[in-house]
């Protein structure tokens, strides 16, 4: 039947051509088979409704290997497509590499035409696509239309909202979707949920979660414990984040290299560089990300030597770098005061074509405003092409203060307030710059602005860790742990 003529297939009853088509697509391993495939389903001239079944195993395929173009052109040849069909192309589109409006324009489109009705995997690959950006609003319409066509106990739907929450930080909608679920939750619901306490710091939450879920029967993998090292080392808890990586050890969890990732960037920031190398060193394959968590982590520790040679063997390694891995090289020049070297650094990082993010400008900032170079650093903030964010302007301001630089403290001043009218660290910060130079007169102002304002002092906090939790603790606070 491989070899199948035009004149045998007009012979042949409907289901066995439908097996033919079955048989030939199963046998594509790639675009390129496929659209041999296609061009043979085209010279056997089959019925139309058999070529539309052809055309919908042609589109899953196309979806399967990420092959959208190809998987568009062959959807628009569908006269009258299936749920199946646009279930297909909507899974093909909340891929990380399209963006979540051309699966959410798709859904939209079947639900203009009428028919077919959507199901729960149309719904979940949409909502899907959303979590990818994250984009919340669209995600919030899905849910609402989920409930009215009744598919939200779908435990499709119901994941793909959870995980859709967690990304986009909204950690209470989250719960509401978990604690909602069935009893016998999947490993992707935990996972998703206590991934997103780990992503806002909640660390005690996602630590609890973790102990319950492990009580509940369910084995962790290890896109679970990238979550839980995550939020120990948002949480700064070094204890736990020990306890964490001998659990992973004592159940034979794959340590991958996001796994391995998360651990050295948990050390890293934990204080215990040594070990964070050690995981680094034990790596058998070695990413960006890997590259980078190492690079930014001896920064962080001051080891601006061993920062930036690490970044010669990355390059070495023919291991392309990214912005974060330059947000590791120009903190290590800006701990040693390098800023001839952070220069040519930011020329070989917008040579490579390495979109800077604002934590890269704000480390340019930092290492002119430093070396005391406040005109270059002033230009260099006016000139950025995108808007500086609090934190440059805040930086920019002191160092200008510190300097007696009155003209960009007036416009650093002012540029802060109106970016952060409600945050009374600015007030405290310029107020103490005014009282330190006896300018009594603006340090009333600045009072004065703040009660105008309605702006609060936030109480400063501090945190603990204790048998296993993190403990806060704010001033004046005299509870026990």
């Amino acid at each position: 039947m491989q070899h199948l003529g035009p004149q045998e297939a007009a012979t042949l009853p409907r289901h066995l051509l439908e097996a033919h088509v079955v048989s030939l697509v199963r046998q594509c391993s790639g675009l390129r088979a496929l659209r041999g495939a296609h061009a043979r389903l085209l010279r056997l001239r089959l019925p139309r409704l058999t070529y539309a079944f052809a055309l919908s195993k042609l589109l899953a395929s196309c979806a399967a290997s990420a092959a959208t173009s190809y998987a568009r052109s062959l959807f628009d040849q569908i006269p009258e497509p299936t749920t199946f069909c646009y279930n297909s192309l909507i899974h093909a589109l909340s891929g990380p590499s399209n963006t979540a409006a051309d699966a959410f324009l798709l859904y939209r489109r079947m639900l203009r035409a009428g028919a077919p009705p959507p199901n729960s995997f149309t719904l979940a690959f949409t909502i899907k696509a959303c979590a990818t950006v994250p984009a919340l609003g669209e995600g919030q319409q899905l849910h609402s239309q989920a409930f009215r066509q009744g598919l939200e106990p779908s435990l499709y739907v119901q994941t793909g909202l959870l995980n859709l929450y967690a990304r986009c930080e909204e950690v209470a909608l989250a719960r509401d979707v978990f604690d909602g679920m069935a009893e016998d939750k999947n490993l992707v619901a935990w996972s998703s949920m206590i991934g997103g306490y780990s992503r806002v710091g909640m660390a005690n939450e996602a630590l609890d979660l973790f102990r319950e879920m492990q009580a509940t029967g369910v084995n962790p993998d290890e896109v679970t414990m990238v979550s839980v090292i995550s939020a120990c080392a948002k949480a700064g808890a070094l204890d736990l984040g020990r306890w964490v990586h001998a659990f992973i050890d004592r159940k034979g969890i794959k340590v991958d290299l996001e796994l391995s990732t998360a651990l050295i960037d948990m050390y890293a920031k934990c204080g215990l560089i040594e070990r964070a190398r050690w995981v680094f060193d034990a790596m058998v394959e070695r990413d960006t990300k890997a590259w980078s968590a190492m690079i930014v982590g001896l920064a962080m520790h001051g080891l601006a030597e061993d920062a930036l040679g690490l970044f010669s063997r990355m390059l070495q390694h023919k291991v392309i770098p990214n912005n974060v891995t330059f947000i590791g090289v120009l903190s290590a020049c800006v701990h040693n005061g390098l800023v001839d070297d952070g220069r040519r650094y930011w020329s070989t990082m917008q040579e490579m074509g390495i979109k800077a993010s604002m934590e890269n400008y704000g480390c340019m900032v930092d290492l002119l405003c430093r070396s005391g170079l406040l005109d270059e650093a002033y230009s260099f903030v006016t000139d950025m092409p995108i808007s500086p964010n609090s934190v440059i302007w805040r930086n920019l301001l002191v160092a200008s203060k510190s300097s007696n630089r009155v003209d960009i403290v007036e416009s650093a001043s002012k540029r802060l307030l109106e970016l952060e009218p409600q945050n009374s660290e600015n007030y405290v910060l310029l107020s103490n710059l005014y009282a330190s130079n006896s300018q009594w007169d603006r340090v009333r102002y600045m009072r004065k602005m703040m009660k105008a304002n309605k702006v609060t002092v936030v109480a400063g906090c501090s945190s603990i860790e204790i048998n296993g939790y993190m403990h806060k603790f704010v001033v004046s606070d005299g509870s026990p742990p």
